[in-house]
């Protein structure tokens, strides 16, 4: 490729990302004061966002865009990891691994994440899921005295694997029926044939695994569970995010013109998973599996927004993603901030009698359940109903009718961690944990869910110049 193509100003927040991660790993065991790498990192992800906002534009000839779209995307990325690092202190200290290689890790998979937010060609899309994955493959796994985290990890490794496997796949399908690799060329060359449709579904596939879509989410349970809590926290929404940062690319750009056929298959998933995902949070009692089922079903309400197929919808599922950065993080928040060793603080009955023991750590769970439930005047709120009126301004009323039923029973295990903390008797003390950065990182979620429930124009508006 000529140097000519390579902008490297575009690449900036990625090369930026990379350098500081690997300073971080290769200077761990040189500095002894763990805390640098806290600071550091902390510190690198808003000169990351910075970078990203002043390095608009295109390099590697056409296979990197970075545009108002990818833009958005990657804020999520940086939120997602500034509120985790936020609360990565404390639990890491307690478990051993508050050391440069963990944080670098976490720059390494939201490099991966910016490449597929900003590839517009399906190769460098894959290169960059694949570094988002083996980074949180090994995240998940960071804590080894933990076999629940080794046992998550190795099914995450396995099944993530397979779902590579079929996206290569489907590119290989499409790059044989259209001859390039380039989302824009693909939509000028894509003629619907049962082989191009074969090659959708594994696209569909592959990225609904990293969405946790149903029947591809059997990973979430164990490896939300496993995982450090903060790890958990990251994933559940900035590998969600650039999982649809990539299936609004791909499908909604090189894919459009096979729109009512990929809509087909799109429907029944967003639908099983919307319901299947709620259904299975009503019967745990482990906190962080009912948030990862909770998770599961989120992503079957943003599937919705991509099968609509149109600018408000994709706009919606922007929308949603950021505010499900300030609501899930926020409750993995929480639920950091009570664990003790051997589990305790995971069980949804160590929150019985919350209220009355610690009446402000209570009341933001009760703000981070309603927004999740989508209880006005919270940001959840106003997040559903921005994707529910998308469906039904796409001309599919009956999906926002087969939503909000799920979202009905989504109420259910939210709603029974609230009557947990205020309507019973503590069984057992719990005492919180002390670390101003994590109540940093609950004030700050707390705050984003209140005042883009109470005020989304400005968001509303920032969401409606970044889709394509």
């Amino acid at each position: 490729m000529p140097f000519s193509l390579l902008n490297f100003k575009a690449l900036a927040p990625e090369i930026f990302l990379v350098l500081v991660a690997s300073f971080m790993v290769l200077f761990d065991r040189a500095i002894r004061a763990k805390d640098f790498f806290f600071w550091t990192a902390l510190l690198g992800t808003l000169v990351a966002w910075w970078l990203c906002r002043t390095s608009l534009g295109i390099s590697f000839g056409e296979s990197y865009t970075a545009d108002h779209y990818g833009f958005f995307l990657k804020t999520i990325f940086l939120l997602s990891l500034f509120l985790s690092i936020l609360i990565s202190p404390v639990y890491a200290r307690r478990r051993g691994f508050h050391f440069g290689e963990y944080y670098g890790l976490l720059y390494f998979a939201v490099c991966g994440m910016m490449l597929m937010a900003s590839g517009t060609d399906l190769l460098l899309i894959y290169i960059g899921l694949e570094l988002m994955s083996l980074s949180i493959y090994v995240l998940v796994a960071v804590d080894w005295r933990d076999p629940r985290g080794l046992e998550g990890g190795l099914k995450y490794f396995l099944l993530g694997s397979l779902a590579s496997a079929f996206l290569i796949l489907g590119l290989a399908i499409i790059y044989g029926r259209t001859g390039t690799l380039f989302l824009a060329r693909i939509h000028q060359h894509l003629s619907v044939d049962p082989a191009v449709l074969a090659g959708i579904a594994f696209f569909l596939v592959a990225l609904g695994f990293k969405v946790a879509m149903v029947p591809f989410h059997m990973w979430a349970p164990d490896a939300y569970e496993g995982a450090p809590t903060p790890v958990t926290a990251f994933m559940s929404v900035a590998a969600k995010a650039a999982g649809f940062a990539a299936l609004g690319r791909i499908f909604l750009l090189a894919f459009a013109s096979a729109h009512p056929m990929w809509i087909k298959l799109l429907v029944p998933f967003a639908v099983l998973t919307m319901f299947v995902g709620n259904i299975l949070a009503v019967v745990q009692t482990n906190i962080k599996r009912m948030l990862a089922y909770s998770s599961v079903a989120h992503a079957g309400y943003i599937l919705l927004g991509i099968a609509a197929g149109t600018r408000e919808g994709l706009s919606a599922v922007l929308l949603y993603l950021f505010i499900y950065a300030f609501m899930n993080i926020g409750a993995f928040g929480i639920v950091t901030l009570l664990q003790r060793e051997g589990g305790v603080g995971e069980s949804i009955y160590d929150y019985q009698g919350l209220a009355r023991l610690y009446p402000f750590p209570a009341l933001l769970m009760l703000l981070f359940m309603f927004s999740l439930t989508g209880i006005p005047p919270t940001a959840g709120f106003m997040g559903k109903f921005y994707l529910f009126r998308s469906v039904v301004h796409a001309g599919h009323p009956w999906l926002a009718v087969l939503a909000v039923l799920a979202s009905v029973i989504a109420a259910y295990p939210y709603l029974r961690i609230v009557m947990f903390m205020y309507m019973r008797e503590p069984e057992r003390e719990i005492q919180p944990a002390s670390s101003l950065s994590l109540w940093a990182a609950l004030g700050i979620s707390a705050l984003g869910v209140l005042v883009i429930g109470l005020y989304p124009g400005s968001l509303l508006h920032a969401v409606m110049g970044s889709v394509f």
